[in-house]
């Protein structure tokens, strides 16, 4: 099987061949620092966290570089009207960015700088533009000649002159072309500014990944991402930045995730439908943020609504309810020690065992396939159907081979769901978690509940079936589901 992924550049699904064999360098544009993170900057997270799992899976050995964007418009306007530098409001945004990442699951990049630790850099890499005559002087300013670049537009799939009508254009009559772009901003009063040939000031937006990708992975790398709003201009201005000076193409293959809806509605900070992940993170855990976001292809749109949420964490509910009933299953004993032998199997036990034994295949078909998550995760959810229709049968599940089968389902869901980052936590953890959150976002009083648990549990002992009755009505009306045992009574918000 060959991974194959859809590269922007050529609008198609390629077979992907790594510059170097069993390496991969891996480039996605970061935030700009200027604001808390939002569901937007989730799904791209997301996807690139997954991406960068899968091809470790695959054997690969990736360095994943995903930058910061610390000095901009946006970060110069925050830090003059709190009265601060940009660093403290790029220092405050990195570090809130960090949390909400780390309460995603995402893996830390290998690296992630900071496009003001490279000015020199991009002060050098714009000299090689202006020797190459892709670049030209306006009072301080510094700017890229668009129609000296052969290649401008290919990545989008635009013509220059469709390109300027109806962009979203700067107006400055110091430009030659109006789609020319800065490369470097002279200075202006209220801004930090850097020395230069051209004198103090800025570098523009572009300039900063070519020269953070290229440092770090050189002149030509494996894969570029980011998502669909990157496509132009951004993405398009680095190809003819990185390309213009080196004659080398920048990245073999270019990725790009789809945007988030908000319930149907493109999301947008205008419409106040701008959704923070500290928000989602209150409300849902992270394990159910992934799988709404990967149930979905990478490529399409989702559409974010507490309903799709709500749904999503169900379904965690329900494959961490399976690998509960195999833990406990398993438990004290961990299960006859002695290897599977495959051959020695029958009826539902045999079936179980060539379904999990052909999970790992199965998922690599899917994500072969430029990464279909949806059709992974519905393996995923066949595989647990089918495991619960075998712990149903109580004598198949507790025999000798039963159990060592129900031992490899666990192992092996939990193996390919770590490239999803999902069934990572212990079951009675993550239950313990999600009660906790769904009781605070529904204003529920524990102790009340416990409370209540308590007198129904007394009524049943004393064969107060109507008390105990009415005390689980009460508790039913209140969103709470009981589920009895010979040991006590456990909860959960329903």
């Amino acid at each position: 099987m060959s991974l194959k992924l859809y590269n922007t550049l050529r609008n198609r699904k390629e077979v992907f061949t790594p510059l170097q064999e069993g390496r991969v360098g891996l480039y996605v544009c970061g935030i700009t620092v200027y604001d808390i993170c939002h569901v937007g900057h989730a799904r791209s997270a997301v996807v690139f966290d997954v991406l960068r799992r899968y091809l470790e899976y695959r054997g690969y050995e990736v360095t994943y570089v995903k930058n910061f964007t610390d000095v901009d418009d946006k970060i110069i306007a925050r830090a003059n009207a709190e009265g601060v530098s940009i660093y403290d409001i790029s220092n405050r945004y990195i570090a809130a960015h960090d949390e909400d990442m780390a309460g995603l699951g995402v893996l830390q990049p290998t690296v992630t700088p900071r496009a003001t630790e490279h000015i020199e850099g991009m002060i050098k890499l714009i000299e090689q533009l202006m020797a190459r005559g892709l670049a030209y002087a306006v009072d301080g300013n510094v700017y890229y000649a668009v129609e000296r670049f052969s290649g401008y537009g290919k990545l989008s799939g635009r013509q220059l002159e469709d390109m300027m009508a109806g962009a979203r254009i700067d107006v400055n009559e110091h430009k030659n072309n109006p789609m020319d772009f800065a490369l470097w901003k002279a200075s202006k009063p209220n801004e930090p500014s850097w020395e230069s040939p051209w004198g103090p000031g800025r570098p523009g937006w572009h300039i900063e990944c070519s020269v953070m990708s290229q440092k770090y992975l050189g002149d030509t790398f494996d894969i570029h991402g980011g998502g669909e709003d990157l496509v132009f201009p951004h993405h398009e201005n680095e190809i003819a930045q990185s390309e213009g000076a080196t004659g080398k193409p920048l990245a073999n293959l270019w990725i790009h995730n789809g945007f988030v809806k908000i319930n149907s509605e493109k999301m947008s900070k205008s419409l106040g439908n701008v959704f923070s992940i500290q928000e989602m993170l209150a409300r849902y855990c992270a394990e159910a943020i992934r799988l709404f976001m990967l149930q979905s292809h990478y490529r399409s749109a989702v559409d974010f609504s507490e309903e799709s949420l709500s749904e999503a964490r169900q379904g965690m509910d329900r494959f961490y309810a399976m690998l509960k009933a195999i833990s406990d299953l398993l438990t004290p004993s961990g299960g006859d020690a002695t290897p599977l032998a495959p051959e020695s199997l029958t009826g539902k036990t045999a079936e179980l065992y060539a379904l999990i034994q052909g999970l790992p295949d199965r998922f690599i078909e899917a994500m072969d396939d430029d990464l279909n998550t949806a059709r992974a995760i519905g393996y995923l959810f066949d595989a647990a159907r089918q495991i619960n229709a075998f712990l149903s049968d109580s004598k198949a599940a507790k025999s000798d081979a039963g159990r060592k089968v129900l031992a490899l389902a666990g192992k092996n869901i939990k193996e390919v769901g770590y490239v999803l980052g999902l069934f990572q936590e212990n079951p009675d953890t993550y239950f313990l978690k999600d009660r906790e959150r769904e009781t605070r976002k529904r204003g529920i009083d524990p102790a009340e509940i416990e409370q209540l648990i308590a007198e129904r549990w007394a009524a049943r002992t004393a064969k107060n079936w109507q008390r105990a009755d009415e005390l689980r009505q009460l508790l039913s009306e209140k969103g709470i589901a009981l589920k009895d045992a010979p040991t006590g009574t456990t909860w959960k918000v329903a």
